[in-house]
């Protein structure tokens, strides 16, 4: 056997045990839509999902529904931006609301920015849909979103047992500060460039396609349900 041979002999050996070996399953790709008024229906219907536990790491107190229902109608969608996960099944299954605050609202936070606003955050995902990395999805859009939105530090309020958001926030490499069983996080941001501004651009618009994708899916699917067939089986 010559050398060609040998060597395409090799190549498709190394192939075939590439084949045989067990594959890892891909993981599915997290799109992190901005939501607007059309969406408040769905993020009411996520916060009453949480539970009194994540309510009270979520909120820093146990909130009862209506004055979940209460947060969620006050929500302004042109003071604030909000951010979220659907699912496959188009359930709003990860939240990341980002508000704006003048720096001398935080004054322990604003003393580390000469920037006249800062963003504070908040994350919440459902328990079904954790270990996924929404959570860093959603702190990472809202990360980008403050770059390009002349705001060079983000701030995060949670309880000091909120271990999931303590795991986010040194992630990313926030300086954390323990108080009275409360942990403030907050991260300086490297200002925005043309990159940030089209990578920022380029995600919500495919994020905007799955949306849409998958609300037309879901409408096609009760649809479906309805049919006479579906009825009777």
């Amino acid at each position: 056997m010559d050398s060609p041979e040998l060597l395409n002999a090799v190549l498709a050996g190394l192939a075939m045990t590439a084949a045989a070996q067990p594959q890892k399953p891909a993981k599915p790709t997290i799109r992190v839509k901005e939501l607007s008024e059309r969406d408040r229906r769905r993020l009411l219907m996520h916060f009453l999902q949480l539970d009194p536990d994540d309510r009270l790491l979520r909120f820093g107190s146990m909130l009862s529904d209506d004055l979940v229902t209460q947060y969620v109608q006050r929500l302004d969608f042109s003071r604030d931006s909000i951010f979220g996960v659907y699912s496959p099944r188009f359930e709003l299954v990860g939240v990341g609301h980002l508000a704006f605050a003048p720096r001398d609202a935080i004054p322990e936070v604003g003393a580390a920015t000469s920037k006249e606003r800062l963003g504070e955050l908040g994350i919440s995902v459902l328990a079904k849909a954790r270990g996924k990395g929404i959570g860093s999805r959603l702190f990472e859009r809202a990360a980008i979103h403050c770059r390009n939105a002349d705001v060079d530090t983000l701030y995060m309020h949670c309880l000091a047992t909120n271990r999931t958001m303590i795991h986010i926030a040194k992630k990313a490499g926030m300086e954390i500060h323990r108080m009275h069983g409360e942990a403030d996080a907050y991260l300086k941001l490297v200002p925005a460039d043309p990159s940030s501004m089209l990578q920022e651009a380029v995600a919500e618009q495919i994020a905007m396609f799955d949306y849409s994708f998958k609300k037309r899916a879901r409408a096609a699917m009760k649809l479906i349900r309805k049919l006479p067939k579906f009825k009777n089986e």
